[in-house]
């Protein structure tokens, strides 16, 4: 009802605008100035005459004066009123039709662009929308079995090696390797509900001694189980992860994602903005948050610039795509022996640690990957910064 009233009295402006010259141009008619000031002077005449300060034949030639200019002047009124009302004829319609254009266009354009049929919807009312969302969330298995497949192409051998795990890993309930390497295949082949199975499996058989990124990995591929979204039992395990690593880049992404399904993206903005301005730049629920948070922060009506990534400059990219493949390699060594030195001399955050394993063990060094790793467990002992580098020195095929 507000939007109308405003509507209501924006076309109220318009028709002001537009009758305003009507009006001032009817005001240039009536009686001319002249034409008035004369008829008082004839009028003073015949009083100046009844009291005698003139004579009859004085009072005569001053009013055939005065007459001769009255027709004068009441001539030139009469032919500027004819000019007035011969111009005045297409003004009216004109502005008519300016103002059905006007507030016509505008009706039509919001009837195209906006939404005429929804009503108010005040914040009270969107916020309780939003939780009836949440509340009616379809549980895990439920969302697990309409999700659409997303089987993966791959080599007819590592099928039958998977295909072989599958056989025989239930029949060893407690073999950890065994389920970890299951879970880790079932969702290279985008068997993600299986994956999440096994992973469970391989936490019950860790116990106390699972890791966060042991949980993490459940809730990535739950998610990923059910198409993308965030049932109720993958938020109570975000709850959970969140209690311990209030920066943690997966949950804050994964929590984020879940206020966006359920129509509050400024809750999402809020959690994608703290991923993406605490977490690991190379972790890629950041690049998650980061490829999403525009459109949230726009639904929530916030201005938002996303940070620069670290990294080498854009001269440096167009530099090292000149370069040969040897001295590309150079460069990139270099850089990572920068970083090397930098965290050797004055220490760093877990990410850069992390960052250093991973590049490490993308240019083939294991030896050095696997002692900066060894190391790292000595620097983040008892932290939960740990289970990032422990994720970098997995992917580096460092660790366990």
């Amino acid at each position: 009802m507000l939007f109308w009233i405003i509507a209501a009295g924006l076309s109220g402006v318009v028709a002001v605008a537009l009758a305003v010259p009507l009006r001032q141009h009817r005001a240039l008619g009536g009686t001319a100035p002249d034409v008035t000031f004369y008829r008082g002077q004839l009028a003073e005449i015949d009083t100046d005459r009844a009291r005698g300060l003139i004579s009859d034949e004085e009072a005569e030639r001053a009013r055939a004066e005065i007459a001769r200019r009255l027709i004068a002047a009441d001539r030139t009124q009469q032919a500027e009123t004819s000019q007035q009302q011969s111009s005045r004829g297409p003004v009216l319609p004109a502005a008519i039709i300016g103002a059905v254009l006007v507030i016509g266009g505008a009706l039509a354009l919001y009837a195209d662009l906006g939404a005429p049929g929804v009503r108010d919807q005040p914040l009270g009312d969107r916020i309780e929308a939003a939780q009836a969302l949440r509340a009616a969330r379809p549980s895990q298995s439920a969302a697990e079995a309409v999700a659409p497949a997303t089987p993966a192409n791959a080599p007819q051998d590592y099928l039958d090696m998977v295909a072989q795990l599958r056989a025989a890993v239930p029949e060893r309930p407690d073999d950890l390797t065994g389920w970890q390497l299951l879970s880790r295949h079932e969702a290279a082949l985008g068997n993600y509900a299986a994956a999440a199975r096994a992973q469970e499996r391989v936490i019950a058989i860790k116990g106390e001694t699972a890791t966060f990124e042991d949980r993490l990995a459940l809730v990535d591929r739950m998610v990923a189980a059910t198409g993308g979204l965030v049932t109720p039992e993958a938020e109570a395990h975000l709850v959970q992860l969140l209690s311990e690593r209030l920066d943690a880049a997966g949950p804050l992404y994964y929590m984020g994602l879940m206020q966006a399904q359920t129509e509050r993206p400024d809750l999402a903005f809020r959690y994608w903005k703290r991923a993406i301005e605490q977490g690991d730049p190379a972790s890629p629920h950041v690049e998650l948050a980061r490829a999403q948070i525009g459109r949230a922060a726009a639904l929530a009506g916030v201005d938002y610039t996303l940070p620069t990534l670290p990294g080498p400059s854009a001269a440096d990219v167009a530099a090292a795509q000149d370069m040969s493949v040897e001295d590309r390699d150079g460069m990139i060594r270099g850089m990572v022996e920068g970083l090397s030195d930098r965290l050797a001399e004055s220490g760093g955050s877990a990410s850069e640690w992390a960052r250093l394993i991973r590049a490490l063990g993308v240019l083939g060094e294991r030896d050095r990957a696997a002692q900066i790793w060894t190391e790292a467990q000595e620097v983040f002992a008892g932290t939960g910064e740990l289970d990032q580098i422990r994720a970098a020195a997995r992917d580096a095929g460092v660790a366990q």
